[in-house]
């Protein structure tokens, strides 16, 4: 998946954190290439090693963000991620960008779960072809 400059500078600093944090715990680095480097992981005390986290970790660690912070808006991971799909479309990307960067094999599946969302992009359409045609 492609991202822009800015995201790619923080996952690159988060990666660089990760590294430290396994030399603090004197451990060696279980993910050496940048390709295969997670982005999440925790420490396996049963293992005695960084791992994969569970599905669950996230929205945990969310869990614990909105205790601290009870005026957020209380989402899970999953919202994000629809929320990322809305925007783009907000954005004017296509239904099949939208597809592809969310990882969905059947463009029927994105269609279904994003029909509202892409009618309010066609909407948009019309409004702005309705603007151009006014000159």
């Amino acid at each position: 998946m492609s991202v822009d400059d800015e995201t790619l500078a923080i996952l690159k600093k988060w990666h660089r954190k990760q590294i430290q944090r396994y030399l603090t715990l004197e451990l060696a680095a279980p993910f050496q290439s940048d390709e295969i480097q997670p982005i999440f992981t925790v420490y396996n005390h049963i293992k005695q090693e960084m791992d994969y986290c569970r599905l669950a970790y996230l929205n945990e660690k969310l869990e614990q963000i909105y205790l601290k912070n009870p005026k957020l808006p209380q989402i899970n991971v999953h919202a994000f991620r629809h929320t990322h799909a809305s925007l783009l479309f907000a954005a004017g990307a296509s239904i099949k960008d939208v597809q592809a960067r969310l990882g969905h094999t059947d463009i029927q599946t994105t269609m279904d779960i994003y029909t509202h969302v892409t009618n309010e992009a066609k909407e948009k359409t019309a409004e702005m072809f309705q603007e151009y045609m006014k000159f």
